[in-house]
């Protein structure tokens, strides 16, 4: 029975102290960016439930989930020194429960942590980030333009689509172009128009000026053309919006679809979607590993206390993020797997909380 309330003991206090720990860190957040934007607020004539619900509550889910780690390993730095302070564990150790027993109740408030993360980052934030985008956009920063230039990918394997221009608004690109490539790298088929405007009833894009040439097999060339015709090119106007893409506002089923599609095509943000993709899958460790570490090193009683773990606690913390930036940057601008990039810190500083848990009891 008394290892059923020491359980109970520590993880209350492991819930308890983070979020204490996160909601004084959320209160402070808020204050001073309320203090930055209240004059963007006013002038673009927002009301108090917009910022409240709207945008502070889309904030929050995002920023518990980026720095969930850190607080959690502050938190654990805190409670488990204090509690090495007051002899606590020293009782605990000597009634004969063991080191590794200590560690149960960590263990199991770190996964119910790391699982929330989990269903957070890769099913709630992106709805939140697609309503915190859409409130920054009329109410922080509006939108300077609504559009782009020189777009190409590939919309399906051996068809190329090109535009000189997009207007999302009108949902209009101009000097349009696609083009049919057999596996060997020769046109087969190519179509252009001025302009293209896509109807929303049909689902078909209106072609102003267009012109189809085909190359048959034995070199001959066809060409027709019309000055206006409803085509169905395989695309909607969501390929040709950049900002629909936002892969921050996919959940990670859409993300996966994202990376399958962007891969054929051959675009360029493959490696950031799946970077993205990893972080929401592994970050979670992350919480279990400096639960570990914040724990073998709290443990121990020291002649400087709190002060003394805090300082070691956040010289780590600060190692373990500027570690995770640098294998991200190795990954998006080098050749390291995306799935290494996220993994290998963990993997590190996973063996740095073995050896100190090891070493903790001695």
């Amino acid at each position: 029975m008394r290892y059923y309330r020491l359980d109970r003991y520590i993880l209350a206090k492991y819930i308890k102290t983070f979020l204490l720990a996160l909601a004084l860190i959320i209160v402070i957040v808020i204050t001073f960016d309320v203090s930055e934007k209240l004059d963007k607020f006013i002038s673009h004539h927002a009301t108090l439930s917009q910022v409240v619900f709207d945008y502070y509550g889309n904030f929050i889910p995002g920023f518990v989930n980026l720095y969930s780690p850190l607080f959690i390993f502050i938190s654990v730095l805190f409670f488990t020194s204090k509690m090495a302070g007051n002899t606590e564990i020293i009782a605990i150790l000597g009634s004969g429960i063991s080191y590794r027993r200590l560690l149960r109740p960590y263990l199991h408030g770190s996964i119910i942590v790391a699982v929330v993360v989990f269903v957070l980052g890769n099913f709630v934030i992106p709805v939140s980030n697609r309503q915190l985008i859409d409130f920054e956009e009329h109410y922080v920063k509006p939108k300077a333009t609504s559009f782009y230039s020189n777009l190409h990918f590939q919309s399906e394997p051996g068809v190329q689509v090109y535009a000189e221009s997009y207007d999302v608004k009108l949902q209009r690109a101009y000097k349009f172009r696609r083009e049919k490539i057999d596996p060997n790298g020769h046109l087969l088929q190519r179509e252009t128009a001025d302009v293209i405007t896509y109807d929303t009833l049909t689902g078909l894009w209106r072609s102003n000026g267009y012109s189809l040439r085909t190359i048959t097999p034995d070199g001959l060339e066809n060409i027709s053309q019309e000055r206006r015709i409803d085509l169905d090119y395989g695309i909607t106007p969501t390929d040709l919006d950049m900002l629909s893409q936002r892969i921050e506002t996919m959940n990670t089923p859409a993300l996966i679809r994202h990376i399958e599609r962007e891969t054929m095509r051959g675009t360029g943000t493959v490696k950031e979607a799946q970077i993205e993709l990893w972080q929401r899958l592994l970050n979670p460790l992350a919480i279990i590993v400096m639960t570990f570490i914040g724990v073998a090193i709290a443990s121990r009683k020291s002649r400087g206390g709190i002060g003394a773990h805090l300082a070691i606690g956040i010289t780590i913390a600060f190692a373990f993020i500027v570690f995770m930036k640098i294998t991200t940057v190795f990954s998006t601008g080098a050749n390291l797997p995306p799935f290494v990039a996220i993994l290998l810190p963990q993997v590190i500083f996973g063996i740095a909380a073995g050896i100190l848990i090891h070493k903790a009891p001695k």
